[in-house]
């Protein structure tokens, strides 16, 4: 694990933050690439991308926030310090849909297409993000045995979590090997984002590709959940983490909208599935 990029004097980038940074970087470009094809201007898109990641973070942070409330009301000022980690994607996915539909009606746009657009960059900016996650130790896998296993020095998030279940002793100089759950999330992210991609090209019925993107990530969260090492840290329902429950309103979300689609479909004489 190395949070640092690098220090200049009392000034340190930290490797979490520059991987956001690049994450919006990288959907803003993905925006301005595919805009083309529907005449959305490079200004449109840095509109769209400030909105967006404004809420993003904020809805992020405060998600993260309230699941780990126990660890904040010792000292409040804690809550402000992003760049040390601490975000909850679908926080942010939240509340940027809730500022897209504003965004949409004060532009004039039509939210279907405006969100089969957004979605094309939100898991590449996800899997940069969670690459992040992985150098920060936040987020991080439950113990294994498998040849998978990485070890986070003393100190880290992982390691200060075993040593508080009394899984190690405080001479531990690392933690016990963990899944890296931060890189499963990446490259199931990555994969996401290539399919996003594709489909777009084609021209789905608007509203499509979001549905699609919808439940794909609800399966993929909510499977992931089960590596996690910090479940029993974070709130949860009954036997399933926050992160499991949120991931199947998503996905019946995503069914639901497929399940509109095909109804309009239907109605318009479409042919029957």
């Amino acid at each position: 694990m190395h949070p640092d990029f690098i220090s200049i004097g009392p000034l340190t980038i930290h490797v979490y933050g520059l991987m956001m940074a690049l994450g919006f970087v990288g959907g803003l470009a993905n925006w301005v690439w595919l805009g083309k094809r529907d005449g959305r201007s490079s200004q449109f898109c840095t509109d769209l991308m400030f909105w967006v990641m404004l809420s993003g973070i904020l809805g992020s942070r405060l998600a993260y926030v309230l699941e780990n409330w126990a660890s904040y009301a010792a000292d409040p000022l804690t809550i402000f310090r992003i760049d040390q980690g601490g975000l909850i994607f679908y926080g942010g996915f939240v509340a940027s849909v809730v500022a897209l539909v504003f965004f949409a009606r004060r532009h004039r746009q039509p939210l279907a297409p405006l969100l089969d657009f957004v979605v094309t960059s939100v898991p590449l900016a996800h899997a940069l993000g969670r690459i992040g996650c992985f150098f920060n130790g936040c987020c991080f896998g439950c113990w294994t045995q498998a040849s998978v296993g990485v070890v986070f020095p003393r100190y880290s998030l992982p390691w200060h979590s075993q040593y508080l279940h009394k899984q190690i002793d405080a001479n531990a100089l690392a933690c016990l090997p963990v899944h890296p759950v931060q890189l499963y999330e990446a490259a199931f992210n990555f994969a996401v984002y290539g399919l996003l991609v594709v489909l777009f090209r084609r021209r789905l019925p608007a509203g499509c590709l979001a549905a699609i993107y919808l439940v794909l990530y609800g399966i993929g969260r909510f499977t992931l959940e089960f590596f996690r090492g910090d479940r029993g840290e974070r709130l949860a329902v009954g036997s399933l983490s926050i992160g499991q429950f949120v991931s199947l309103l998503i996905i019946f979300a995503g069914c639901a909208v497929f399940a509109v689609l095909l109804g309009r479909r239907q109605k318009s004489g479409g042919p029957h599935a």
